[in-house]
């Protein structure tokens, strides 16, 4: 099993044409995902050659998963750009769009999230601002590197990238059902609680890896979820610890206002709750290689 990704998912890329559209669709059709087309109204009808791969290019998401059965898209498209894009997804009706877009305004995230949630929530949107969701050995939607870890039984959830790559890396040998980085936007689709929630239910699941980071009250909330509805062992881990307040560091939510958002007051929260917290992330996956093996 696999958590939204899985061995059947096909996949559109809107802006495959761009150049990053047109690099990670390479990377994801080497991964072996079911890379079936892409999305560039100027370019449509054309063909474009991936390594003797020939993927059409359409004119809309709509038309895209008429001619393709595409239930997936990855959106490779400039911010300016990206709120059209995803509520063309959203109004297509595709039930995952995943926005790897960085510097998005925070205003059109808002409002493509509000029109997702208006007309019916049909679609899963991840992101903006994230790596992606990979299922090892399955599928890759986004630009989490294919490599460096197997399938297995861990679900991990991360607001980092890097992070994420990291934490697939130490325990790729155990290997992962699914790998979500949600983004570390101020307003994202998928947040920590759906992921939790989704591993909670998926059998092949046994054990989660939770990364947070300073800012917001994201993880606290996510504490209190994991002890009213979570079985299975979780395992955390907050970047940020020694970063100043009032200081914005790197993502765009992750900054300090007075006592709240801190590093610290996370971890006591996630502790309170029977998670276990590493304090650095080679820490955090020896805790969770000691649950699963």
């Amino acid at each position: 099993m696999a958590v939204w990704l899985t061995d059947s998912s096909k996949i559109i890329v809107q802006g495959m044409t761009g150049s990053e559209g047109a690099k990670h669709t390479r990377r994801m059709l080497a991964s072996g995902a079911q890379v079936v087309g892409g999305t560039n109204p100027r370019k449509a009808g054309q063909q474009v050659d991936f390594d003797g791969t020939k993927l059409p290019v359409f004119a809309t998401v709509a038309e895209a998963m008429a001619e393709t059965g595409a239930d997936t898209s990855v959106i490779f498209v400039p911010p300016a750009g990206t709120k059209a894009a995803v509520v063309e997804a959203i109004d297509a009706g595709i039930p995952l769009a995943v926005v790897i877009t960085e510097g998005v305004p925070v205003h059109d995230s808002a409002s493509f999230w509000a029109h997702a949630i208006a007309t019916g929530n049909r679609t899963r949107i991840i992101g903006p601002n994230c790596p992606g969701i990979a299922s090892p050995g399955k599928s890759n939607a986004g630009i989490i590197p294919a490599d460096i870890a197997g399938p297995g039984k861990i679900g991990l959830v991360s607001k980092s990238g890097t992070l994420t790559y990291q934490m697939m890396y130490e325990l790729g040998d155990v290997g992962f059902s699914t790998c979500i980085g949600i983004g570390g936007d101020p307003i994202i689709g998928t947040t920590h609680i759906d992921a939790l929630a989704a591993f909670e239910a998926d059998p092949e699941t046994e054990a989660i890896v939770m990364i947070g980071e300073i800012g917001g009250d994201a993880e606290e909330r996510a504490a209190e979820f994991i002890k009213a509805n979570v079985t299975k062992p979780v395992v955390g881990y907050i970047a940020g610890f020694t970063a100043p307040p009032g200081k914005t560091m790197g993502h765009a939510g992750a900054i300090i206002s007075g006592s709240a958002g801190t590093a610290e007051a996370k971890k006591v929260a996630l502790e309170s709750v029977g998670v276990k917290v590493g304090k650095t992330p080679s820490e955090t996956a020896r805790l969770m290689r000691a649950i699963v093996t």
